[in-house]
Formats: structure tokens, sequence, C-alpha cells
């Protein structure tokens, strides 16, 4: 049993409860969710998902580029690197490690990333058209310091897994995974404060860059 779970079967036997939750009181939660009206939103005007996506990114002063295929993520990662004069180096997710990142002349390792690393490259579970807005779930496979310590976080994100808003990200989390993982992290752009004298200033605690590489196109599977 994880930490999570013993907190949380603590608190449930001291409640009188069973420690696991029945498929009643998961359906109870369900159908409230289901019931809860949804509160005011913007407009959506017929967005193109992707474009919106990339729209409100780029205003985070995220960069963006688009590529066909998962295979041509390892040039455009080269491209991005060398178009900054950064190294040609990074940690990255399993679920990257297939790609041909040394035909690119990259030297990839597949492991959470380290203080000290140039690059961190990741996937994305889902991304938000209406804020230009990653979600990152966390897990094993799925390491958050990839995308935190690093000065450049580079993201790669199916456009089929673009949403409307935040509301859509967490159903689809909800109807693909039923529980939450551990931590869930939204990346609007590079980390940025203005905390000394009101001067917005980029990677005061996580990367001065994010890039992202959306793959595919919206009606792809």
């Amino acid at each position: 049993m994880s930490a999570r779970e013993s907190i949380l079967a603590r608190i449930r036997a001291r409640q009188g409860k069973a420690r696991e939750a029945t498929a009643a009181e998961r359906a109870a939660v369900a159908a409230h969710i289901a019931a809860h009206r949804e509160n005011a939103r913007p407009r959506e005007e017929g967005w193109d998902l992707v474009a919106r996506f990339r729209e409100q990114a780029l205003k985070l002063s995220s960069t963006v580029d688009a590529v066909e295929a998962l295979a041509a993520v390892p040039a455009a990662v080269a491209r991005y690197l060398e178009s900054n004069a950064l190294p040609r180096a990074a940690a990255c997710w399993p679920e990257l490690a297939q790609l041909d990142w040394r035909g690119a002349g990259i030297s990839v390792e597949v492991r959470a990333a380290r203080d000290g690393d140039p690059a961190g490259v990741t996937g994305a579970y889902c991304a938000i058209a209406e804020t230009g807005t990653l979600m990152m779930l966390s897990g094993s496979r799925t390491p958050a310091t990839t995308s935190l310590l690093p000065e450049t976080h580079i993201a790669v994100v199916r456009a089929a897994r673009v949403v409307r808003g935040m509301e859509e990200a967490w159903q689809l989390m909800r109807g693909e995974l039923g529980e939450p993982p551990r931590a869930v992290s939204f990346v609007s752009g590079p980390s940025r404060t203005a905390d000394i004298e009101q001067t917005v200033t980029l990677g005061a605690h996580g990367p001065y860059r994010v890039h992202v590489i959306l793959v595919g196109n919206a009606s792809a599977s």
C-alpha cells in the first residue's frame, strides 16, 4: 500500500467506512459530478482547438512547432536546440525512448532529470486550447522532474490530445484513469515571477524555456 492509500484508508476507518470505497460510493460521486451545473465559460466561437492552443501558448512565451509523425520529433528537437545554441543532450520520458535520437545527433538518457541536465523531453497527458496549458500527470514513467529541473522543457503532444478547456481535461482523466495520480501539474509557459520590483522574470522557479512539439492533426487517433 502506498503512503497515499494508507492515509486515505485511515481517514475512512475513522469515518467508520471500509478501507476501499464501494461501488455505490463511487457511483454517487460520479453522479454528483455529472449533475453539477457547469460554471460560466468563455464563448468558444468555433475554435480550431490546435490553432487556439498554439495561439495561447505563444502568448505565454512558449514556442510551438508541428510535425506530421512521432518519428520526426528528434529532428524537430535538434532544430530547436541548434537554433537556440543549446547543448544537444537531454533526459527524456520512457515513452519517447525508442525514437532515433542518435540519428538526430542528440544524446538522450531515459531517466528522471537531475540538477544540471540542460533539457528535459516529456510527453503530456493533454493540452488545453483555451489557455495554451499542458496537463501533466505524475507517475513512475512520467517523472515530474523532467519538466521542472532542466532550464529547457520540450513537450511532445499529440494534436488529437488537445481539448477545449480545463473541464474537458479533467473529464478525460476521470474517464480514462478513474482516479487521479499522486500529482497533477499544469504548465503554462516558462516559470516566471514578478516578486522583485514587479518585473517579470522567466525561469525563477523552473524552466526558462518551454517548447511544444505538436504531432499529427486533431483528427488523428
